[in-house]
This record gives C-alpha cells, structure tokens and sequence, in this order.
C-alpha cells in the first residue's frame, strides 16, 4: 500500500518510526527549500513489517497536463526499515511506478545519501542509480588521533597557525547571525556561484528555528582585531553531522579559518558520540578544488549517488523534442534550457 503524506504530523511520526534519517528528509527542510511551483510530498510504501519512505517535490510539466518530481537540495533518498533482511523491494518498485503512471508523473530524479542504508537495492531495478563523483566523511567512531593522523600535512599546519591566530565559539543571537549571513553571501559573490547559493535571511533564521534536527553556526574570530573573519553551518540529525554552508571574509582567507572551523566541530561531534561528519563533495559533484579541499581531512570518500527515472518515454521524448534539446546530461532533458 502506497500512502501520500503532505501533513507535517503524519511526516514526522514516519521518520520517527523509521528511525534512520538525515535533516534532508525532513518535513521543515523541505518547506523550507520548495519554490512556488513544487509541492512536497512524502511517498510512504508499508507492506507487513516493511516500510520505504521517499520524500520528493512534485512540479508540474510547463502548461502541460503531466508532472515530474525532483528532490530538495542535499542528500535524499528512499528510507526503509529493512536494513539487514534479504528483502526483494520489486512489489514497492512495482507500486511506485503505478502511482507515477497514474498521475501522469513522467520523470524522476533525486539526490541519494549515503549515510542511509540500501537505497541503491530499493532503486535498483526502477530507472538508473549513477554516480557522480565522491563526498568526505570523517569518521568520528575513530579516536581523535586517528582522525587527525589523515590530514593532509598543509592542512594540519594552517589548522594549527588558525587556533594561534583565532577563537572559536558559537552563534548566539541574531547579529552573530547576520555576520555569518553576510561573510556566506561574501564569499558566493567572490566564488560567482549559481543564484540558488543566494540564500534570504529567512531561509537562515528559520533554519535555526527547526525542532527535527539542531542547526548552529561557529564563528572564527580574528583575536587582534577581535572581527568575526569566518562561519560555518553545520546541522546535525541523529547520527550525522552535516558541513551546510560557510563563508570567510576575503581579506582573511589566507588564514584559513573555515578549515579550524570543521577541526572544531570535529572534536565537538567525536565527544558528543556522533558517528559520521559529512563534509560533502565538490561542486555539482565534481573532484575539483573544492572537493581537493575538503579531502585534505580525510580518506574515507563515499561515492555521491543520483536516481533517474523516465516512467513514460513517449511523452518523455515528446517534450524533449518540443523543448528543442537533442543532446545534453541535464535531467529532465526538456528543462535543460530554463
């Protein structure tokens, strides 16, 4: 039985069932990140003991009669509680195919996260799982020193030049807020990222405010100067620490504070008993400077994972050729060019 959930109620009570989830999976989170057009739903399949959940944001197709689904930013997914049985998930695929068929959703893609179990063997025989390129764990079960032990050599020197040359402590209130809004929005400009990494002061604050999961912001503070030169983001959920978003002040980055800034969260998640401190990978999921970056603290890299399904190739290629594209790697094709 396939069960539609849009009530935030009934959302949080299916991840608390579950158990294993990621902040991705929330019901804030995924207000928190639907345009105008999307509308959030959380598809939950339970079949005696069995449970999959598979959050997703449905759009309408242009002035269209059909629909395709995507995921929030971040790292998604289906979740299940069957995380150690031989289970055959062919009667879920079969069920979600028939839901997509039958409400004229004819194309699917979602971000997978690789802190949740089996998602590759829920999606296996329903379109295509591909990886995309790698993300860094650190692996806070190892002790300090162990974690330690695989930085890279430059960035245990700038670490150790960064704690001599700054303070670290927590965002407290809402101008501690609103520096860190303004070094990310800083740092974006200097970087000419994508206009999806300008975030309102909103989306900041209300972030804060979510009860699913524990967001905080670390400042670095320059000790001589006694400026707040870098933030960082970080959001935890159950056993998983996520590096969300961070900033430093350009004058400043040759002191690498962002870097001291994870080290401290680091020692934060290992006494707090948090299993893993996703760093995350490089942009659009590339091994580029950002992902050499964030390598530099560990070797324990995951591949980053997508799902794509076409369930209707006919209207599929129909769209895409209305849309003019004939060869490209976005997905949906028809809305390579929007």
């Amino acid at each position: 039985m396939l069960n539609i959930i849009t009530e935030k109620k009934d959302w949080e009570n299916t991840l608390n069932k579950l158990g294993e989830f990621d902040f991705y999976h929330t019901y804030e989170y995924h207000q928190l990140s639907t345009k105008a057009d999307e509308k959030p739903i959380l598809l939950v399949y339970s079949k005696d003991r069995l449970i999959i959940a598979l959050p997703l944001l449905i759009r309408k197709i242009f002035d269209t009669d059909y629909s395709d689904a995507t995921s929030v930013y971040g790292y998604v997914g289906p979740l299940s509680n069957n995380t150690t049985d031989n289970q055959d998930f062919k009667e879920y695929q079969s069920c979600l195919h028939e839901y997509f068929k039958n409400h004229k959703i004819i194309a699917i893609f979602s971000r997978l996260n690789p802190y949740m179990p089996r998602q590759q063997e829920i999606l296996s025989n329903i379109g295509e799982v591909k990886a995309i390129g790698n993300i860094v764990n650190i692996d806070l079960t190892q002790s300090l020193d162990q974690q330690r032990s695989a930085y890279r050599r430059d960035t245990r020197s700038r670490i150790n030049k960064a704690r001599r040359l700054c303070s670290v402590r927590k965002a407290e209130n809402s101008e501690d807020i609103k520096s860190f809004i303004d070094i990310y929005l800083e740092t974006m400009r200097k970087l000419d990222a994508d206009p999806s990494y300008f975030f309102t002061d909103e989306y900041f604050f209300e972030l804060l405010k979510c009860n699913s999961f524990q967001t905080e912001v670390l400042l670095a503070i320059h000790n001589e100067s006694n400026t707040v030169i870098a933030g960082s983001m970080f959001i935890r959920t159950n056993n998983i620490i996520q590096y969300h978003l961070s900033g430093t002040k350009t004058e400043f980055f040759n002191l690498a504070p962002s870097r001291l800034l994870i080290d401290e969260m680091r020692l934060i998640g290992t006494q707090e008993k948090y299993t893993y401190f996703n760093l995350g990978g490089g942009y659009h999921g590339k091994d580029d400077a950002l992902f050499n970056f964030k390598s530099s603290f560990s070797n324990d890299i995951k591949s980053f994972n997508i799902w794509k399904y076409i369930v209707d190739e006919i209207v599929y290629n129909k769209l895409k050729k209305e849309a003019n594209i004939t060869e490209t790697e976005f997905f949906p094709a028809y809305r390579a060019n929007i």
